[in-house]
């Protein structure tokens, strides 16, 4: 009964010691029969037990693996799927015959689709070709202030020149029609038409002095570009070199990129053809496209994203003079057909500096001003008829302004003239060939009477042949 005192006096303490909490007691047989109590008093801190770090830690990582499991099997049996669909009705046993069978079929549309990519590009070609010469005879008639002639050519036994027979709807028949109003109007002077037969002998030495261009020889190619950046550019020599540079050094401007600053000096065509230049330039400012001339022992040239004209001296590889130009187009206002921010155009002739640009008041007719080859300032203006936009280049030869029609035709013409002296302009038909298809500058160098020319990737040369005035 002692053992029932002391249990009865430790239930009673520890009673009293839980703050008047309910205490339970259980009495129960163990594994070796023996009688045990055991009393249960609730914590006044603590709602659970909390389990030990250890164990929870089991408890989160694996519920991380069953996810995982989860998410592997659900990628699993999506890849299943797949599989089955590219493997067909043999299923696995087909030896990957659905994979092979889908592989042939991509590979047949791509050889279509590469097909019609083809096909598309030759029809944008041709389109292209169409355009050009449409924008050709446009520039023609309104140059040439011709009324259109309303009926057409229906009399079946006419034909072109070459002897083909005519399709009414075809664009040989539109160019035959093109012609033949060109010559219907007799007020309208036309020059340079030349046959094969009629072509005088190449180099340009044949004639001396001034006079009116009557003949443009087959381009020369002395060097092609090998790199991107050559795409288009401006290349030229000096027609009045001051020492220490002679007549052959022949200078070049890679015109691809948003700072074009190098500027690559030759000491002959023999050099450039070979790439090993004797002078590399690194310019103070960027250049602006295309229309740099090299004149009296500076290089001119428009400075990037402005009107403003450039003088840097090549003997002293300094900037020498800056002024802008006014109210010049720039940067996209008015460049030639062809693009290329080819807005400020210089050019060099017998008589000095030219600018060929367009302004505001001119409304995108090309204005050709006369510029002091030191001060840069503007000596005297003319605005011409015909729109900068219209045509693909222009230069200058003895004063007169001449224009190309297209610098992706083949067989385009130069299509106008205006000359300073009289104020007049006229329409021309002078056979002038795009060989690489993509012209990017044209220039007259009065010293060798040689066009230089950029074209698509090429530098060009052409012989020219001046009329007597």
């Amino acid at each position: 009964m002692l053992w029932k005192l002391l249990l009865a006096a430790c239930v009673s303490t520890v009673l009293r010691g839980a703050l008047c909490s309910t205490a339970s007691l259980r009495r129960a047989n163990d594994g070796g029969g023996r009688c045990l109590y055991t009393f249960t008093v609730p914590s006044p801190a603590e709602h659970s037990c909390p389990e030990p770090a250890a164990v929870q830690e089991l408890r989160r990582q694996g519920a991380l693996q069953r996810t995982e499991m989860e998410a592997l099997q659900t990628r699993l049996g999506l890849l299943e799927v797949l599989v089955s669909r590219l493997a067909g009705p043999g299923g696995a046993g087909g030896q990957g015959g659905g994979l092979e069978a889908a592989y042939s079929a991509t590979m047949r549309e791509k050889t279509e689709l590469q097909r019609e990519r083809d096909r598309l590009e030759a029809e944008r070609q041709e389109l292209q070709n169409r355009v050009d010469r449409l924008r050709q005879e446009n520039s023609r008639l309104r140059l040439g202030q011709c009324a259109p002639i309303e009926t057409p050519l229906q009399d079946p036994d006419q034909r072109p020149p070459d002897g083909s027979s005519l399709d009414y709807s075809s664009p040989r028949f539109q160019e035959f029609k093109s012609l033949s109003r060109l010559t219907a109007f007799s007020r309208v002077p036309l020059v340079g038409v030349h046959s094969r037969a009629q072509t005088p002998p190449r180099g340009g030495s044949d004639s001396t002095g001034c006079g009116e261009l009557v003949w443009i020889g087959e381009p020369e190619s002395h060097r092609k570009a090998d790199s991107i950046a050559g795409k288009y550019g401006v290349w030229m020599q000096d027609p009045e070199p001051v020492p220490p540079y002679g007549p052959e050094m022949t200078w070049r401007l890679d015109a691809v990129g948003s700072a074009v600053r190098q500027l690559f000096g030759y000491e002959d065509f023999k050099q450039l053809s070979r790439g090993f230049p004797s002078k590399v330039l690194l310019l103070p400012e960027s250049v602006e496209s295309t229309g740099a001339v090299v004149y009296r022992g500076s290089l001119y040239y428009q400075r990037r994203k402005s009107r403003t004209l450039l003088r840097y001296d090549l003997r002293t590889e300094s900037m020498a003079t800056r002024r802008e130009l006014p109210h010049a187009g720039f940067h996209g206002q008015y460049p030639y057909s062809w693009g290329g921010y080819t807005d400020i155009d210089l050019a060099v002739d017998e008589t000095g500096l030219w600018a060929i640009y367009s302004t505001s008041k001119a409304k995108g007719a090309i204005v050709l001003s006369r510029l002091d080859p030191d001060s840069l300032e503007v000596l005297h203006s003319w605005e011409t008829s015909v729109r900068k936009q219209s045509v693909a280049n222009a230069f200058v030869i003895c004063g007169t302004l001449y224009t190309v029609a297209s610098y992706t035709t083949p067989n385009t013409t130069v299509n106008y003239s205006y000359s300073t002296e009289s104020g007049h302009g006229r329409v021309l038909s002078i056979p002038f060939q795009n060989r690489y298809r993509y012209n990017s500058m044209i220039d007259y160098n009065p010293a060798r009477r040689q066009l230089f020319s950029w074209d698509n990737y090429h530098m060009v040369t052409y012989d020219v042949r001046l009329g007597t005035v």
